[in-house]
């Protein structure tokens, strides 16, 4: 997205595609369809925002609601493995090179810097994402440049399509992390085996498009059409609420001073935050030569502007072919 929206098409320039991630890190829900989001609304008002958020997301949800209904009739999945064999060395090239241009864009000071340093220590040190985001606004802003969050879910009933829309409106209007909160809902509430999350988590990761359709899947094993329509409506809403109410904040936000401040120290944090998931992919995804050859290929061909989407289909290619294991 950075590529395409800032360097390609120059439609933001660095500096606010950068505030967008931020704030789309501050509030719940699926990260990246909300900076689609965002983007959407800054271009071309809510027409820009509905279109592009029906761009983002329909397509995966397509996508997801075939592999479901395949999966149904043929009850296993056995192209994803090669899929996620294939495809995580090229993921872990991509966000080394996001991690970059976002480097470049938020570090500009050596507070900032050292605001960077202390956010990684801390993620590492066990310290969730929204503790860091908001500490490194915090530093930033006091400095003078002028508990993780938990909640309750209802039990409500699973069978029908309005139960699944209720049940991932919770899960998405809440900023869980995804796995944890599915698996305890869902597998400890015995609508779903342990294997059959597994398999709807990896045909969120496997597919193209925002990981939260992993609730198109559930909700299809679920109730079947209604119940994924259902679902996939209950995951996206508060998105498309939550951004255009946030999104009328930012510019008194980057005309403030001391908010502007927190706002670049929410930046550094996010920086952060996504250099610890590129460490943490990377040991789990580079785990041989060749997967390690793989992405120091996928990384060069990036700094040569080939487009991440073709090494991401290469990748999943040569994980079929098992050439990557």
């Amino acid at each position: 997205m950075e590529r395409e929206i800032v360097r390609d098409r120059g439609w933001l320039a660095p500096s606010e595609f950068l505030d967008l991630i931020g704030a789309a890190n501050l509030i719940p829900g699926p990260n990246s369809t909300e900076v689609a989001l965002y983007v959407g609304l800054r271009r071309a008002g809510w027409r820009g925002l509905l279109v592009s958020g029906a761009g983002f997301v329909m397509p995966a949800v397509l996508l997801v609601l075939a592999c479901a209904w395949a999966y149904q009739r043929y009850g296993a999945l056995p192209p994803v493995e090669g899929v996620l064999r294939g495809v995580p060395p090229v993921v872990v090239a991509v966000v080394v090179h996001a991690l970059w241009a976002f480097g470049k864009a938020a570090i500009r000071s050596p507070l900032l810097g050292l605001v960077a340093v202390a956010a990684v220590a801390a993620r590492l040190a066990g310290v969730s994402e929204i503790p860091v985001l908001l500490g490194g606004g915090l530093i930033v802003m006091i400095a003078g440049q002028a508990g993780p969050r938990s909640a309750r879910v209802a039990s409500v009933e699973l069978t029908t399509a309005v139960g699944l829309f209720l049940f991932f409106l919770t899960v998405g209007a809440s900023g869980y992390v995804l796995l944890a909160f599915l698996e305890g809902g869902l597998v400890r509430g015995g609508w779903l085996t342990q294997r059959q999350l597994l398999d709807a988590i990896a045909i969120g990761q496997a597919t193209p498009g925002p990981v939260f359709t992993t609730a198109t899947f559930v909700g299809y094993l679920l109730d079947g059409v209604p119940g994924a329509l259902g679902a996939t409506a209950g995951i996206f809403l508060p998105a498309f609420v939550l951004v255009p109410a946030s999104a009328a904040l930012l510019p008194r936000v980057q005309s403030s001073p001391a908010a502007r401040s927190f706002l670049d120290g929410v930046n550094v944090g996010a920086v952060a935050l996504l250099a610890v998931v590129a460490v943490e992919l990377s040991r789990t995804a580079l785990v041989s030569p060749i997967g390690i050859a793989a992405a120091l290929v996928a990384l060069v061909l990036l700094l040569r502007r080939v487009g991440a989407a073709w090494l991401l289909v290469a990748g999943a290619v040569l994980g079929l072919a098992g050439l990557l294991r």
